[in-house]
């Protein structure tokens, strides 16, 4: 996942520091958002597993991987204002130590709970890099060129993460276990903190900057609760009264986060950027293009880790594929921005990963070969490179130059709330058509009355994922390739859903963005001019 363009980015109090020291914090920023990135996508190579191992029912994987995701989310463009503050060294520090410390806890854990612990406390941990790193290496250059070098360095150490944690995770996984893999990247994070502490130079910009509180805390509720209704939906019913209840409350925290942000001095997510037509397009496109990219990595990760019982080295082909080419093409994307009007490049990536998804959803789940998945994922993978390099060329462009950061962070916080999503939706969409499909599959088949009704008991403690995942030779084991039809046919519908998103984004770009242009505005009139210019970084 790529992380914000924080406001944070124009720092007024910049590093002042010789050019060894920039160097030096230059090179330890790189290395924690790289270890951040780790940390982020590595588990979604060991689902398989933590199904084997943990045994989680129901809704319970889904968790496993937006517990590191929410407090990213809604947490990293306010540890952005904490660096401002404060200063920027102490957060490198502390994001990588307490990455450390929820590595271990995860490296523990003997059951979901205590995983998911660890896995909230890395998602701190990671909301507190993302933007400090980027903050700390446009805080030590001083001209664009050099500003721009080091953000695509930055970018380039991002990548370089999401490529290495499918091979770390699938490495460990297959020849040690699960839990060597969070004690590996506990061990970085060690590395990693002790370098930001000796070599990294500390910068702030406390003017002008304080904290939201009424913003983070309805974002933070209002968020939780829709996450948590739309993941326990098919596990509690979409009639549940924890369910219901849960989406009220994300309404009305949602409403409430609108109003305190309309009173904020210095809000969390300026709304007046979306009364720039072009920037709200933009916002759409981002969250639901990015939700479609990395729901496809988390059905991906069901398919062949969970499903197929695939072993993690296998499995992080996959993700190398969805990841890798972001970090391979980053020179060809930087030279067509410059030459291309970026409003195309994205619309074509999002078309490349609707295309990938779409073939996806037609791969039979009996075929457990990696050669099937090469083109498809590879398409995602291409797609992904491009849109995502291009939303915030698009973004820059869409609004006036000095809103241009603010429009960042702003963009930076949808595409992670998209991100967000995108495990939990179609973790609700899949695993409700697998338990529709497995239980008509279950009543209409030979199987002896005894056998059906043990794997009706099984199905309903633990859904399909639990039918799919009991001992072959048991009595409910008779029916695992019921449940692994039934779970192939819903996370094809998961990927449908995803490339049906992606699409829409695409038709969107294409049709709504016409007045983007290659270059950035100027300071032309837009409907964002009423901001007071000293609420935005100079």
């Amino acid at each position: 996942m790529n992380s914000p363009m924080d406001t944070a980015i124009p720092g007024r109090r910049r590093l002042r520091a010789a050019p060894s020291a920039r160097t030096a914090t230059l090179i330890t920023s790189c290395l924690a958002v790289c270890l951040a990135q780790i940390a982020l996508a590595m588990p979604a190579t060991l689902n398989g597993l933590f199904q084997e191992s943990l045994h989680p029912v129901g809704s319970q994987l889904t968790w496993i991987s937006d517990a590191f995701l929410l407090p990213v989310t809604v947490l990293e463009l306010t540890f952005g204002v904490l660096g401002d503050l404060f200063g920027r060294k102490r957060l490198l520090v502390g994001g990588a130590g307490l990455l450390a410390v929820s590595e271990l806890v995860a490296a523990t854990a003997n059951g979901i709970p205590q995983l998911w612990a660890g896995q909230f406390l890395g998602g701190l941990g990671a909301a507190a890099l993302f933007p400090t790193t980027l903050a700390m290496v446009a805080a030590g250059t001083h001209t664009p060129r050099d500003r721009a070098r080091g953000i695509a360095v930055w970018t380039a150490s991002l990548s370089t993460g999401g490529f290495l944690a499918p091979v770390l995770g699938g490495v460990s996984g297959t020849y040690g276990s699960w839990k060597i893999s969070f004690v590996i990247v506990a061990a970085l994070a060690v590395l990693v903190a002790l370098a930001c502490w000796l070599w990294a130079a500390d910068s702030s910009a406390p003017e002008g900057r304080s904290l939201d509180w009424g913003g983070q805390l309805t974002v933070l509720i209002g968020m939780f609760a829709l996450v948590y209704a739309v993941i326990q939906g098919p596990a509690d019913g979409w009639s549940s009264p924890s369910v219901v209840g849960a989406f009220i409350i994300a309404t009305v925290f949602m409403v409430l986060f609108v109003f305190a942000e309309r009173r904020a001095r210095s809000p969390l997510l300026r709304l007046d950027l979306f009364r720039n037509r072009s920037f709200a397009v933009v916002s759409i496109i981002t969250v639901v293009g990015m939700f479609s990219f990395l729901g496809t990595a988390y059905a991906t990760s069901i398919r062949m880790g969970v499903i197929q019982h695939q072993s993690p080295m296998r499995t992080s082909v996959a993700f190398v594929l969805l990841g890798g080419f972001a970090l391979v093409l980053t020179p060809l994307v930087s030279r067509l921005l410059e030459r291309a009007n970026p409003r195309w490049l994205l619309s074509g990536g999002l078309l490349l990963i609707a295309t990938g998804d779409f073939w996806m959803a037609t791969v039979d789940i009996r075929d457990t070969s990696l050669g099937v998945l090469f083109a498809p994922l590879g398409l995602v993978g291409i797609g992904y490179a491009f849109s995502v390099a291009s939303l915030t060329a698009v973004t820059v462009n869409t609004v006036p130059l000095r809103y241009a950061g603010m429009a960042s962070a702003s963009t930076s916080l949808l595409r992670d709330f998209g991100f967000t999503l995108g495990p939990a939706l179609i973790g609700a969409v899949a695993l409700g058509h697998a338990a529709s499909a497995f239980r008509s599959g279950l009543t209409a088949s030979s199987l002896d009355p005894a056998v059906k009704t043990a794997a009706a008991e099984v199905a309903h403690t633990g859904g399909p994922l639990a039918a799919n995942s009991v001992p072959p030779h048991s009595a409910p084991g008779q029916a695992i390739p019921l449940a692994r039809e039934a779970l192939g046919q819903g996370y094809s519908l998961g990927y449908a859903v995803c490339g049906a998103a992606a699409l829409a984004s695409c038709l969107l770009a294409v049709s709504a963005m016409r007045g983007v242009s290659r270059q950035p505005h100027g300071t032309e009139d837009s409907p964002t001019e009423d901001i007071p210019a000293e609420a935005v970084p100079e």
